[in-house]
Protein backbone atom coordinates (compact mmCIF):
# COMPACT_ATOMS: atom_id res chain seq x y z
CA UNK A 1 0.00 0.00 0.00
CA UNK A 2 0.98 3.30 -0.53
CA UNK A 3 0.78 6.43 1.92
CA UNK A 4 0.37 10.29 1.19
CA UNK A 5 1.14 12.08 4.57
CA UNK A 6 1.25 16.02 4.68
CA UNK A 7 3.17 17.55 7.82
CA UNK A 8 2.42 21.29 8.49
CA UNK A 9 2.67 21.19 12.53
CA UNK A 10 5.12 24.42 12.72
CA UNK A 11 7.12 26.14 10.96
CA UNK A 12 8.21 23.24 8.33
CA UNK A 13 5.81 22.17 5.24
CA UNK A 14 6.50 18.80 4.16
CA UNK A 15 4.75 16.06 1.63
CA UNK A 16 5.81 12.46 2.08
CA UNK A 17 5.09 9.06 -0.12
CA UNK A 18 5.65 6.14 0.92
CA UNK A 19 4.91 1.95 1.02
CA UNK A 20 5.52 0.23 4.56
CA UNK A 21 9.06 -0.44 3.79
CA UNK A 22 10.50 2.43 2.01
CA UNK A 23 10.08 6.36 1.39
CA UNK A 24 9.03 7.10 -1.91
CA UNK A 25 9.12 10.55 -1.81
CA UNK A 26 9.95 13.27 0.87
CA UNK A 27 9.64 16.49 0.28
CA UNK A 28 9.45 19.96 2.51
CA UNK A 29 10.46 23.79 2.59
CA UNK A 30 10.97 25.59 5.92
CA UNK A 31 10.24 29.34 6.95
CA UNK A 32 13.51 30.88 8.23
CA UNK A 33 13.85 34.49 8.94
CA UNK A 34 17.12 36.64 9.40
CA UNK A 35 15.62 38.28 12.45
CA UNK A 36 13.17 37.33 14.98
CA UNK A 37 10.89 34.20 15.41
CA UNK A 38 7.72 32.53 13.37
CA UNK A 39 4.32 33.66 13.09
CA UNK A 40 1.92 31.62 13.38
CA UNK A 41 -0.13 33.28 9.94
CA UNK A 42 2.75 33.78 8.13
CA UNK A 43 4.08 30.30 8.35
CA UNK A 44 0.48 28.95 7.39
CA UNK A 45 0.63 31.74 4.60
CA UNK A 46 3.68 29.93 3.76
CA UNK A 47 2.08 26.68 3.53
CA UNK A 48 -0.51 27.65 1.80
CA UNK A 49 1.37 29.30 -0.94
CA UNK A 50 3.61 26.14 -1.61
CA UNK A 51 1.42 23.03 -0.86
CA UNK A 52 0.35 22.53 -4.63
CA UNK A 53 3.89 22.83 -5.81
CA UNK A 54 5.12 20.40 -3.15
CA UNK A 55 2.71 18.04 -3.80
CA UNK A 56 3.21 17.89 -7.15
CA UNK A 57 6.93 17.42 -7.02
CA UNK A 58 6.64 14.30 -4.29
CA UNK A 59 4.30 12.76 -6.66
CA UNK A 60 6.72 12.97 -9.35
CA UNK A 61 9.48 11.97 -7.58
CA UNK A 62 7.61 8.97 -6.29
CA UNK A 63 6.45 8.31 -9.79
CA UNK A 64 2.94 7.94 -8.85
CA UNK A 65 -0.67 10.22 -9.29
CA UNK A 66 -2.78 10.15 -6.75
CA UNK A 67 -5.14 7.76 -8.11
CA UNK A 68 -2.18 5.40 -6.54
CA UNK A 69 -2.42 6.64 -3.54
CA UNK A 70 -4.40 3.73 -0.89
CA UNK A 71 -4.16 6.74 2.27
CA UNK A 72 -4.14 10.25 2.89
CA UNK A 73 -2.63 10.98 6.24
CA UNK A 74 -2.04 14.41 8.05
CA UNK A 75 -0.32 15.94 10.99
CA UNK A 76 -3.27 16.60 13.23
CA UNK A 77 -1.66 17.95 15.82
CA UNK A 78 0.19 19.20 18.27
CA UNK A 79 1.10 22.39 16.69
CA UNK A 80 0.13 25.89 15.31
CA UNK A 81 -3.72 26.34 14.99
CA UNK A 82 -3.26 28.34 11.74
CA UNK A 83 -0.83 26.00 10.59
CA UNK A 84 -2.62 22.51 11.50
CA UNK A 85 -5.99 23.85 9.68
CA UNK A 86 -3.77 24.42 6.15
CA UNK A 87 -2.74 20.97 6.14
CA UNK A 88 -6.52 19.29 7.24
CA UNK A 89 -8.49 21.35 4.98
CA UNK A 90 -6.00 20.43 2.06
CA UNK A 91 -5.54 16.43 3.37
CA UNK A 92 -9.44 16.43 3.81
CA UNK A 93 -10.20 17.86 0.14
CA UNK A 94 -7.66 15.57 -1.66
CA UNK A 95 -9.68 12.47 0.33
CA UNK A 96 -12.91 13.88 -0.77
CA UNK A 97 -11.98 14.48 -4.61
CA UNK A 98 -10.43 11.62 -5.07
CA UNK A 99 -11.97 9.09 -2.44
CA UNK A 100 -9.31 7.91 0.16
CA UNK A 101 -9.48 7.19 3.61
CA UNK A 102 -7.89 9.90 5.92
CA UNK A 103 -6.03 9.34 8.75
CA UNK A 104 -4.93 12.40 11.20
CA UNK A 105 -1.68 11.55 12.77
CA UNK A 106 -0.18 12.79 16.27
CA UNK A 107 2.99 14.47 15.45
CA UNK A 108 4.95 13.68 18.47
CA UNK A 109 4.39 9.71 17.68
CA UNK A 110 5.32 9.90 14.29
CA UNK A 111 8.64 10.85 15.16
CA UNK A 112 9.08 7.77 16.85
CA UNK A 113 7.35 5.39 14.96
CA UNK A 114 9.70 6.37 11.72
CA UNK A 115 12.42 4.68 13.64
CA UNK A 116 10.59 1.63 12.70
CA UNK A 117 11.40 1.27 9.38
CA UNK A 118 14.62 0.62 10.28
CA UNK A 119 13.80 -2.22 12.30
CA UNK A 120 13.90 -0.42 15.53
CA UNK A 121 11.14 -2.53 17.52
CA UNK A 122 9.58 -1.14 21.04
CA UNK A 123 12.40 2.08 22.18
CA UNK A 124 12.62 4.47 24.39
CA UNK A 125 12.58 7.92 22.57
CA UNK A 126 14.20 11.16 23.48
CA UNK A 127 11.75 13.52 21.35
CA UNK A 128 13.49 17.02 20.81
CA UNK A 129 12.78 19.97 18.89
CA UNK A 130 10.89 24.00 18.73
CA UNK A 131 7.97 23.17 20.34
CA UNK A 132 8.17 19.74 21.98
CA UNK A 133 11.07 17.76 24.36
CA UNK A 134 9.60 14.36 25.44
CA UNK A 135 10.68 11.13 26.19
CA UNK A 136 8.74 8.65 25.13
CA UNK A 137 7.52 4.89 25.24
CA UNK A 138 5.24 2.40 24.18
CA UNK A 139 3.89 1.04 27.57
CA UNK A 140 0.32 -0.55 28.13
CA UNK A 141 -1.08 0.43 24.43
CA UNK A 142 -0.23 4.01 24.62
CA UNK A 143 3.02 6.19 24.10
CA UNK A 144 3.70 7.59 27.46
CA UNK A 145 5.37 10.55 28.47
CA UNK A 146 7.98 9.12 31.15
CA UNK A 147 9.49 13.18 31.34
CA UNK A 148 8.84 15.88 29.43
CA UNK A 149 9.63 20.14 29.58
CA UNK A 150 7.89 21.74 31.72
CA UNK A 151 8.03 25.28 30.24
CA UNK A 152 10.05 25.81 26.74
CA UNK A 153 11.07 23.07 24.31
CA UNK A 154 15.19 22.52 24.01
CA UNK A 155 14.77 23.70 20.57
CA UNK A 156 12.79 26.54 21.10
CA UNK A 157 15.35 27.57 24.32
CA UNK A 158 18.14 26.96 21.56
CA UNK A 159 16.39 29.45 19.19
CA UNK A 160 15.57 31.79 21.68
CA UNK A 161 19.18 32.27 22.33
CA UNK A 162 20.34 32.36 19.38
CA UNK A 163 17.33 35.64 18.85
CA UNK A 164 19.43 37.12 21.59
CA UNK A 165 22.45 36.80 20.07
CA UNK A 166 21.21 38.21 16.73
CA UNK A 167 22.22 35.39 14.73
CA UNK A 168 18.82 34.42 13.36
CA UNK A 169 16.49 31.63 13.09
CA UNK A 170 16.84 28.24 13.37
CA UNK A 171 19.00 28.97 15.83
CA UNK A 172 20.49 25.80 16.81
CA UNK A 173 23.29 24.62 13.82
CA UNK A 174 24.62 28.34 14.00
CA UNK A 175 24.76 27.68 18.47
CA UNK A 176 26.22 24.38 17.78
CA UNK A 177 29.20 25.90 15.53
CA UNK A 178 29.64 28.82 18.49
CA UNK A 179 30.00 26.09 20.85
CA UNK A 180 32.58 24.03 19.31
CA UNK A 181 34.77 27.07 19.80
CA UNK A 182 34.43 26.88 23.27
CA UNK A 183 37.29 27.03 25.75
CA UNK A 184 35.56 26.62 28.94
CA UNK A 185 32.72 25.91 31.19
CA UNK A 186 30.09 28.37 32.49
CA UNK A 187 28.06 27.60 35.31
CA UNK A 188 24.47 27.71 34.49
CA UNK A 189 21.30 26.30 36.42
CA UNK A 190 20.22 22.73 35.69
CA UNK A 191 17.02 21.88 35.97
CA UNK A 192 15.50 18.52 36.36
CA UNK A 193 12.73 18.07 38.53
CA UNK A 194 11.66 13.93 39.25
CA UNK A 195 11.88 13.35 35.31
CA UNK A 196 10.41 16.30 34.24
CA UNK A 197 12.67 19.47 32.64
CA UNK A 198 13.24 23.34 32.74
CA UNK A 199 14.78 25.09 30.16
CA UNK A 200 13.47 28.97 31.14
CA UNK A 201 16.39 28.99 33.97
CA UNK A 202 18.99 28.02 31.68
CA UNK A 203 17.77 30.59 28.91
CA UNK A 204 16.93 33.73 31.36
CA UNK A 205 21.08 33.25 32.73
CA UNK A 206 22.33 32.87 29.68
CA UNK A 207 20.84 35.84 28.32
CA UNK A 208 21.66 38.00 31.27
CA UNK A 209 25.43 36.98 31.48
CA UNK A 210 25.71 37.58 27.45
CA UNK A 211 24.45 41.32 28.20
CA UNK A 212 26.83 41.87 31.13
CA UNK A 213 29.74 41.31 28.48
CA UNK A 214 31.91 39.95 30.41
CA UNK A 215 31.57 36.32 28.72
CA UNK A 216 32.72 34.82 25.46
CA UNK A 217 29.70 34.00 23.08
CA UNK A 218 31.81 30.79 22.31
CA UNK A 219 31.73 29.39 25.86
CA UNK A 220 28.33 30.42 26.26
CA UNK A 221 27.05 28.55 23.58
CA UNK A 222 29.45 25.63 25.06
CA UNK A 223 28.26 25.75 28.09
CA UNK A 224 24.39 25.97 27.53
CA UNK A 225 24.91 23.28 25.23
CA UNK A 226 26.30 20.74 28.17
CA UNK A 227 24.28 21.66 30.79
CA UNK A 228 20.71 21.12 28.69
CA UNK A 229 22.22 18.35 26.63
CA UNK A 230 23.27 16.73 30.04
CA UNK A 231 19.78 17.13 31.76
CA UNK A 232 18.47 15.85 28.43
CA UNK A 233 20.39 12.07 28.38
CA UNK A 234 19.73 11.82 32.66
CA UNK A 235 16.61 11.96 31.97
CA UNK A 236 16.32 9.17 29.05
CA UNK A 237 18.50 6.88 30.75
CA UNK A 238 16.29 7.38 34.13
CA UNK A 239 13.23 5.99 31.37
CA UNK A 240 15.50 3.39 30.29
CA UNK A 241 16.13 1.94 33.56
CA UNK A 242 12.80 2.11 34.24
CA UNK A 243 11.40 0.29 31.55
CA UNK A 244 14.07 -2.23 30.93
CA UNK A 245 13.71 -1.65 27.05
CA UNK A 246 17.28 -2.31 25.23
CA UNK A 247 16.79 0.50 22.17
CA UNK A 248 17.10 4.50 22.40
CA UNK A 249 16.33 6.44 19.63
CA UNK A 250 16.89 10.19 19.25
CA UNK A 251 14.04 11.71 16.40
CA UNK A 252 12.95 15.73 16.18
CA UNK A 253 14.71 18.58 14.88
CA UNK A 254 17.68 18.84 17.52
CA UNK A 255 18.56 15.39 16.78
CA UNK A 256 21.07 16.81 14.00
CA UNK A 257 22.78 18.20 16.77
CA UNK A 258 26.33 16.35 16.86
CA UNK A 259 27.03 16.89 20.86
CA UNK A 260 23.89 15.74 21.70
CA UNK A 261 24.41 12.58 19.81
CA UNK A 262 27.76 11.50 21.04
CA UNK A 263 26.63 11.89 25.06
CA UNK A 264 23.56 9.79 24.10
CA UNK A 265 25.69 7.24 22.21
CA UNK A 266 27.81 7.48 25.48
CA UNK A 267 25.31 6.53 27.78
CA UNK A 268 23.96 4.07 25.42
CA UNK A 269 27.11 2.05 25.03
CA UNK A 270 27.51 2.21 28.88
CA UNK A 271 24.42 0.88 29.24
CA UNK A 272 24.17 -1.19 26.86
CA UNK A 273 21.48 -1.00 24.86
CA UNK A 274 21.06 0.12 21.27
CA UNK A 275 21.13 3.73 19.93
CA UNK A 276 19.74 4.80 16.68
CA UNK A 277 19.11 8.62 15.13
CA UNK A 278 17.03 8.38 11.70
CA UNK A 279 18.51 10.05 9.04
CA UNK A 280 18.41 13.61 9.80
CA UNK A 281 15.53 14.53 6.55
CA UNK A 282 13.05 11.83 8.58
CA UNK A 283 14.55 13.40 12.10
CA UNK A 284 13.12 17.04 11.70
CA UNK A 285 9.43 17.77 10.49
CA UNK A 286 8.69 15.74 7.62
CA UNK A 287 5.61 14.48 5.44
CA UNK A 288 7.18 10.85 5.08
CA UNK A 289 6.81 10.18 9.06
CA UNK A 290 3.30 11.29 8.73
CA UNK A 291 2.21 9.10 6.00
CA UNK A 292 4.39 6.25 7.23
CA UNK A 293 2.57 6.38 10.89
CA UNK A 294 -1.10 6.85 9.41
CA UNK A 295 -0.40 3.59 7.26
CA UNK A 296 0.27 1.19 10.22
CA UNK A 297 -2.69 2.85 11.81
CA UNK A 298 -4.95 2.38 8.99
CA UNK A 299 -3.04 -1.39 8.63
CA UNK A 300 -4.09 -1.69 12.27
CA UNK A 301 -7.57 -1.42 11.54
CA UNK A 302 -7.38 2.76 12.60
CA UNK A 303 -10.41 4.11 10.62
CA UNK A 304 -11.39 8.32 10.29
CA UNK A 305 -14.25 10.39 9.63
CA UNK A 306 -13.86 13.52 8.05
CA UNK A 307 -15.54 14.46 11.27
CA UNK A 308 -12.69 12.90 13.30
CA UNK A 309 -10.32 15.33 11.48
CA UNK A 310 -10.69 18.40 13.47
CA UNK A 311 -7.36 19.78 14.82
CA UNK A 312 -5.56 19.41 17.84
CA UNK A 313 -3.20 22.21 18.70
CA UNK A 314 -2.86 20.57 22.08
CA UNK A 315 -2.78 16.69 21.05
CA UNK A 316 -1.12 14.88 24.17
CA UNK A 317 0.79 11.73 22.93
CA UNK A 318 -0.98 9.61 25.53
CA UNK A 319 -4.21 10.48 24.12
CA UNK A 320 -3.91 8.09 21.42
CA UNK A 321 -4.10 4.23 21.84
CA UNK A 322 -1.94 2.41 20.27
CA UNK A 323 -3.88 -0.61 18.23
CA UNK A 324 -1.31 -1.03 15.55
CA UNK A 325 1.66 -2.55 16.91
Amino acid sequence: MIALGIEGTAHTLGVGIVTEEKVLANVFHTLTTEKGGIHPKEAAEHHSKLLKPLLRKALGEAGITMEDVDVIAFSQGPGLGPCLRVVATAARALAIKYGKPIIGVNHCIAHVEITKMFGIKDPVGLYVSGGNTQVLALEGGRYRVFGETLDIGIGNAIDTFARELGIGFPGGPRIERLALKGERYIELPYAVKGMDLSFSGILTEAVRKYRTGKYRVEDLAYSFQETAFAALVEVTERALAHTGKDEVVLVGGVAANNRLREMLRIMAEDRGVSFFVPPYDLCRDNGAMIAYTGLRMYLGGVRFSLNDTVVKQKFRTDEVEVVWD
